[in-house]
């Protein structure tokens, strides 16, 4: 599976997150994916945890690819970065929208030479419009986007997600949009063309759910905590020693709850006799089912509510999800080296192709690492 994409050289402008994921995307199904970097490198390099001085954040998104340093700031430098490009399949960049135009090394420049060349741009609000020249990073795109406000206990102030999701959306997508058009242009049914991809754009895609509420009601979604808007019981609830979560989401479920608190009478309870009044009482059902979970563990409720088939779990710290036995009987936690030699641990891709998930063929590049090498491939002299 990791030469999918063997044959396909893709040149990454990238920092940061949202690029640098995509890129890795296409590494990993076994592109060429060469990163171009400044002099000073990508700034992520300097983000902590660090080993001997390398970054392990930037580990995290930057494995099986190729550095190359270039001075875009020179003549010779964009030069050399033309020639990449000429050279390429793809180009992925996420600087702010203009800056490859003012280079010389937009997308404009290539589309009469290179028809069959497919450039996407990452930016935060897009290619046009009235928000063009601002710049945005994940919070304040999460806080424009909505995100935030629905984020967090219905009480508390506005919270983001804790995971990065306005980047690593962006990425997804770009690589999304990426593919359909390879796919279409290898097939002799489309020409390259410039993907513009919105961070904010990308986060609205994912709240699919939340924008049809509000198109289908004119309300906006509140905060719920754990909470979901159309189904209950499901969300974190508090036991004896701790929090675990309960997603019952249909009548046989409930059944199922009921039969295991001893509490068969509520199945039959007005204020909860179906998924939307359940939903519309959460609240009360959420202290009435506390109040019996008072008494019990965390360890015998989810043993409990996993013996008759409702969906449940622990809140889990990351030590304690990433050595879950399903994540270990994945193999998803992989060896990586770095370029001091040290052997680290990292997520890998968490996608399957007949049982086996793309392989870490290389760890991140130190900066410049490739440089020689690859402009020697291309022809061009330093």
């Amino acid at each position: 599976m990791t030469d999918l994409l063997q044959g396909v050289r893709v040149i990454e402008f990238c920092h940061v997150a949202a690029g640098p994921f995509c890129g890795m995307l296409f590494a990993d199904m076994g592109a060429d994916v060469i990163k171009v970097e400044s002099p000073d490198g990508d700034s992520m390099r300097q983000w902590p945890p660090l080993r001997n001085g390398f970054s392990e954040n930037f580990a995290s998104v930057n494995r099986n690819k190729r550095s190359v340093v270039l001075d875009l700031k020179s003549e010779a430098g964009k030069s050399a970065a033309r020639a990449l490009i000429r050279s390429a399949d793809i180009v992925i960049e996420n600087n702010r929208p203009g800056v490859m135009d003012r280079l010389g090394l937009g997308y404009a420049s290539f589309r009469e030479e290179k028809p069959d060349l497919i450039y996407c741009s990452i930016s935060a609000f897009g290619q046009s419009g009235p928000r063009v020249n601002e710049g945005g990073f994940d919070l304040t795109i999460q806080a424009l986007s909505g995100i935030m406000s629905v984020t967090g206990e219905p009480e508390s102030a506005p919270v983001k997600c804790g995971v990065p999701v306005s980047d690593f959306s962006s990425g997804l997508y770009a690589a999304f949009a990426v593919m359909s058009l390879l796919h279409a242009v290898r097939q002799g049914r489309a020409q390259g063309q410039h993907i513009d991809i919105a961070m904010l754009g990308a986060s609205l895609g994912i709240a699919a759910l939340q924008t049809s509420e509000y198109f289908g009601s004119g309300r906006d979604p509140a905060r719920l905590g754990s909470a979901h808007p159309r189904n209950a019981p499901y969300q974190a609830f508090r036991a004896a020693d701790g929090y675990f979560v309960m997603a019952a989401g249909n009548q046989k479920l409930w059944r199922s709850v009921c039969e295991v608190i001893d509490r068969p009478n509520l199945f039959d309870d007005p204020r909860f006799a179906t998924t939307a009044l359940r939903a519309q009482n959460q609240a009360a059902l959420c202290d009435l089912l506390e109040e019996i979970f008072a008494d019990r563990s965390v360890a015998s409720l989810i043993e409990a509510f996993t013996d008759v088939g409702v969906p449940c779990g622990p809140v889990n710290s990351y030590a304690n999800a990433l050595t879950d036995p399903q994540v270990e009987h994945m193999g998803w936690v992989r060896d990586v080296d770095l370029p001091s030699g040290e052997r680290v641990k990292s997520f890998g891709s968490p996608i399957m192709m007949s049982g086996k998930s793309a392989e870490i063929r290389r760890g991140p590049p130190a900066l410049g690492e490739h440089t020689d090498e690859v402009l020697r491939e291309i022809g061009y002299a330093k």
